[in-house]
């Protein structure tokens, strides 16, 4: 009897992590069977400057989640993250083609494409639509709830969200990967792929903020309704904290590093002077999430607070400092997997959420919430399914 594994593979600008999972016949969260991660060399704010360097790395990842999964590794699904990310709403209308004014499945396609041809030129150009998430439909000028397929009106108009990535950036990704002799399945945003297993559907539905906190960048996904509804990407992380450090207490960065997470022993600096300085730019980071929500109309109104996950979420204070900057409830995510003992914290969420998409597309066989990138991806479409209410 064949197993039923997938992986999935996190190129970050500090770390590749490599997540091997197993699916039982039970429901529930895929196991992990295997893991593998190494430090990423040829990285900058998300982009590949060396993509000799990335294979390289992702090899050696890749060997340790062989070894200790004891499976070959041929297919993964790939994060996309970095500040070559981002995205756009859109919308887009289409009249009711049923002669009896039903909405059919091919109605919303066509209210959806049409709010892709909607999108400025300006916001596309170099890039690639890598998911197309509908946020709300209308029929007739009123918001439906969930899909309108089989309701009746004239006029169907849908509100898109589109996640982006820089064309080339995403093409070297995939070609570094591929040089590792992994094909790539298919893609998807770092932060949404976390959300499968850091956000709980509560949460979801209620409104809440993800913010991801890696080396060089901090990514973001907003929920309302189920939905994600905003996607965006700083160009600013753990790394300007660490450098905070060394400047603040004139020590080496290697010593900051030590000392931002918790490990430096016997130190004889001043605690309050460390906590001022992690905390301002900790500070300056809310102040741009913050920025984004007030944007967007949802500063402040998102029950379900702030949930922090990524390699930065083990900063000190750093909770705190989001609840008092954003005015919301605020927490550092836990991770929700079967074997846990192989993942040690949250920084492992988009690793282990791309494993959950692969899955949910091997299950459900549908068309894609993607396009196809260089013919390689097949449709994971319905996944889209899990953010609906």
């Amino acid at each position: 009897m064949s197993r039923n594994i997938t992986v999935g593979i996190d190129i970050g600008t500090y770390q590749i992590k490599v997540v091997v999972a197993e699916q039982s016949t039970s429901r529930g969260l895929p196991r992990i069977i295997g893991t593998g991660y190494a430090e990423s060399k040829g990285m900058r704010h998300g982009y590949i400057i060396n993509s000799t360097d990335i294979t390289r790395s992702l090899l050696v990842a890749k060997r340790q989640a062989e070894k200790i999964s004891g499976h070959s590794i041929k297919k993964a699904y790939l994060s996309v993250g970095g500040v070559g990310l981002g995205s756009i709403i859109s919308t887009g209308k289409t009249i009711v083609s049923r002669a009896d004014a039903q909405v059919t499945d091919l109605d919303i396609e066509k209210s959806i494409q049409d709010a892709e041809e909607h999108i400025p030129e300006a916001h596309i150009i170099n890039r690639k639509i890598i998911h197309t998430i509908p946020i709300k439909h209308r029929i007739d000028g009123k918001v439906i709830l969930g899909r309108p397929t089989d309701m009746k009106g004239t006029q169907l108009e849908s509100e898109v969200l589109f996640v982006t990535s820089l064309e080339n950036h995403l093409n070297d990704l995939i070609e570094s990967v591929e040089d590792a002799d992994v094909e790539v399945i298919d893609v998807m945003a770092s932060p949404v792929a976390a959300s499968f297993v850091t956000l709980t559907k509560t949460q979801k539905v209620a409104g809440c903020v993800l913010a991801n906190i890696g080396a060089e960048t901090v990514s973001i996904v907003v929920f309302e309704n189920s939905v994600p509804i905003s996607l965006e990407i700083f160009p600013v992380g753990s790394t300007d904290i660490t450098n905070d450090i060394a400047l603040g207490l004139k020590i080496p960065l290697e010593e900051a590093e030590q000392v931002k997470r918790g490990s430096m022993i016997g130190a004889v600096y001043s605690q309050k002077k460390l906590e001022t300085i992690i905390e301002s730019r900790l500070a300056d980071i809310m102040e741009l999430i913050d920025a984004h929500l007030k944007k967007i109309g949802r500063s402040g109104l998102l029950p379900a607070g702030i949930i922090i996950t990524g390699g930065g979420s083990g900063i000190n204070n750093l909770s705190d400092v989001a609840k008092s900057s954003l005015k919301l409830p605020s927490k550092v995510a836990t991770l929700a997997s079967e074997n846990n003992s192989m993942i040690k914290d949250s920084s492992w969420a988009v690793a282990y959420g791309l494993c959950i998409l692969g899955f949910s597309a091997d299950e459900q066989n549908t068309a894609s919430i993607g396009k196809m990138i260089r013919g390689v991806f097949r449709s994971v479409g319905n996944i889209i399914k899990q953010f609906l209410p």
